[in-house]
């Protein structure tokens, strides 16, 4: 083995380089991170060849004094932090004084930069000739070229110049989404590919994401004490087959954090399921000393503090925007006394599958009307006015026709009602007139008898009847009306894959969904006019009542001027 000796400069700055430097995208992001650290609100970039022939960042920032030029291709040379104290608080995006000096080992790099204090830019080239004078009107210009020129080995690990060209779009899609009041453009091989006006939060959206994503998506907007979350999260019906619209940042830094990537996606646990990926746009901010932005390269993970406290904040906020009923209570909203709501609505849909309510949904108007001397607040999802196939409502509301589908929106209503009942103890039971007898396998037997207690905390009174019998005496009042055989069956499926402990805690919900579908009403089930508005009431004050437990849409919207374009009316 040969002697201890230290490494030549530019075999260290190509070391790091190999960190730092995997990809033009790479590249890119650090130049662009540089510009906005600069103050810049313009920043216009060019690519030749996907980024490996030509990286060009131009901005209209501070810019660099001419002094300074050669620093900033050194390393370890940096005007962001002084000291340690500055490194725990750090608030810029770029802090270590590698990056450039990084790319300038394996690429030709050249700085102009012009300073308002000046009367012309400067030119800095590494490793070439001393500083000059150059024409520039602000700010910086650094361009990088024939990246890995001198390490053609690295060079080979590239992809297709395409392919290259995406990576480097969606880092300037990234910065550009945290970053509105900053105008983007992007040329490649000459052609202009992207052009962002600077704008508000949703035009920018809307300009990176298109005019759908916002649509289905619910504004998150929470704060506690320091922390702070803010975005778009959308709902389940806009699930994605990849992660490709995943966007989450730390203090406007994007990040591929595990901690907060869990915290989404238990978050989207309740309502989500399969193999479908949320979409999301969301900003953690959170004082900078605590979060650790120094643990990774590429600083794309960060080290929180108190991990468990932002794990938990994330997790509730994200929980309550995706929860939010599909009407919210106003204040001006009329309100009936407890008599006449009794003489008005159904009280639940459940109950009306036994009682059938002796009013229709005309009658139910004119006598709101006549209480007030006044019209009536239309009810969101409108007023029931048939049944299609025994499997989907129709109803009618101010803007055109709302579509239900039954079974999956009182799924939803089910399920709701039955964590809530879990959550506060015991759920009430009926017993049943006359004790159901269910034929089973023998391993239902034994799951039956190993998950008695299981059982019971979700309102099943189960004991056995024979061999292959099982008797149920009572069920958790909500499904009484259900095929409880079916509703048992199902329920010991799920009880013999998780052990009675997971049940109860981690694979709770996963069983009340069971639980719910099965106990939900089923297709081809005919209801009447009460029942049907009955659903809709319950759905408009049921959390998360826009999906079924499954992620399924439970309702649509179908406006007039849709209605109307299919019949060419106004043509």
């Amino acid at each position: 083995m040969s002697r201890i000796h230290p490494l030549p400069d530019l075999l260290i700055s190509q070391i790091a380089a190999g960190e730092v430097v995997e990809r033009p995208a790479s590249v890119l992001k650090e130049l662009i991170e540089n510009s906005l650290d600069a103050g810049a609100t313009k920043i216009d970039v060019q690519l030749e060849e996907g980024g490996v022939r030509l990286i060009r960042v131009a901005d209209d920032g501070s810019g660099i004094e001419p002094d300074d030029l050669p620093l900033a291709l050194a390393r370890h040379a940096t005007s962001k932090i002084a000291s340690l104290d500055d490194l725990e608080r750090v608030a810029s995006y770029g802090f270590r004084g590698e990056a450039l000096a990084s790319v300038a080992s394996v690429a030709r790099v050249t700085l102009f930069s012009r300073t308002t204090a000046h009367p012309h830019a400067w030119k800095v080239s590494h490793g070439g000739t001393p500083r000059e004078p150059a024409a520039l009107e602000r700010g910086t210009v650094v361009e990088v070229a024939d990246l890995y020129f001198n390490t053609p080995a690295r060079r080979k690990f590239l992809k297709s110049e395409s392919t290259e060209f995406a990576h480097c779009d969606e880092v300037l899609q990234r910065m550009a989404l945290a970053r509105p009041d900053v105008a983007f453009s992007l040329m490649h091989n000459r052609a202009v590919k992207r052009r962002l006006a600077t704008a508000d939060f949703g035009r920018r959206v809307r300009d990176l994401l298109g005019d759908e994503f916002p649509v289905h998506a619910r504004d998150v907007a929470v704060q506690a004490g320091p922390l702070s979350l803010t975005g778009l999260a959308a709902l389940p019906a806009y699930s994605r087959a990849s992660r490709d619209e995943q966007y989450l940042y730390v203090n406007g830094r994007f990040v591929r954090d595990k901690l907060l990537a869990h915290a989404v996606r238990e978050a989207y646990a309740d309502v989500l399921h399969g193999t479908r990926h949320p979409a999301y746009a969301l900003f953690l901010t959170l004082d900078p000393a605590a979060v650790d932005v120094n643990v990774h390269p590429a600083k794309t993970e960060v080290r929180f503090r108190d991990s468990r406290g932002v794990h938990q904040f994330v997790f509730h906020a994200l929980t309550r925007a995706l929860a939010q009923p599909v009407v919210q209570e106003t204040g001006d909203r009329p309100r009936f006394s407890e008599s006449q709501k009794r003489g008005l609505s159904p009280v639940s849909f459940q109950q009306s599958f036994a009682v059938e309510e002796p009013r229709a949904t005309a009658a139910y108007l004119d006598f709101a009307r006549q209480a007030y001397a006044e019209p009536v607040m239309p009810q969101p999802l409108g007023y029931a006015i048939a049944q299609l196939h025994g499997l989907y409502i129709l109803a009618q509301n101010e803007a055109g026709l709302i579509l239900v589908d039954q079974h999956a929106a009182h799924e939803r209503i089910l399920y709701e009602r039955l964590k809530n009942q879990v959550e506060a103890g015991p759920p009430p039971t009926q017993a049943l007139l006359v004790p159901a007898v269910i034929e089973v396998s023998e391993k239902d037997i034994a799951t039956a008898e190993d998950q008695a207690e299981a059982l019971a905390a979700l309102g099943f009174e189960v004991s056995t009847g024979g061999p292959r019998q099982l008797t149920l005496r009572a069920v958790p009042a909500l499904l009484a009306c259900g095929d409880v055989g079916a509703l048992l069956r199902a329920l010991l499926s799920e009880l013999a894959e998780h052990p009675a402990s997971r049940v109860v805690e981690a694979q709770r919900n996963e069983l009340l969904a069971t639980v719910a579908c099965h106990g939900a009403v089923r297709g081809k089930r005919s209801l009447s006019l009460p029942e049907m508005n009955a659903l809709l009431r319950e759905m408009e004050a049921t959390d998360r009542a826009d999906q079924c437990n499954h992620g399924r849409p439970t309702w649509r919207q179908v406006s007039l001027a849709e209605i109307d374009a299919l019949f060419m009316r106004g043509k």
